[in-house]
């Protein structure tokens, strides 16, 4: 028979099995941080580059970006619940800021690095607010 002190121990591993992976779930912050980061080089490398070397190594740059912080992401053994909503809005809320910038940057504000700089926070701004969020979360 299953006894009180059986289904405690059931009790006590599922404890530990959510502290473990809430404290594992980490890794989506400092994903968002090196996003974030990211943010700093690229946006200003969009706006205030021209020509085809630019686009070149922009692209270069985006994609060994993307593509590092997707193998990270791919590498992680524990996501926690909601994650595809919440990663969902937080590259949707930085794709609109992201096109808004660059399109007012290159149509209305253009080669200001003032501009620039203001763009490059406004971007990181929600991977930024993503990660302190998440951050809470998996304490």
């Amino acid at each position: 028979m299953y006894g009180a002190s059986d289904h405690m121990g059931d009790l006590e591993r599922a404890a530990a099995m959510e502290r473990a992976a809430r404290a594992r779930s980490g890794w989506y912050a400092r994903y968002l941080w090196i996003f974030a980061a990211g943010q700093s080089v690229l946006v200003p490398m969009a706006l205030l580059w021209h020509g085809l070397a630019a686009a070149l190594t922009f692209t270069l740059v985006m994609t060994a970006l993307v593509t590092g912080i997707s193998l990270y992401a791919a590498r992680q053994r524990i996501v926690r619940r909601g994650f595809g909503v919440r990663h969902g809005v937080l590259i949707g809320l930085w794709a609109a800021v992201y096109s808004a910038s660059i399109l007012f940057g290159q149509l209305v504000l253009v080669d200001s690095p003032a501009f620039a700089a203001v763009a490059a926070s406004a971007c990181a701004l929600p991977l930024v607010v993503g990660a302190v969020l998440e951050r809470r979360r998996s304490s």
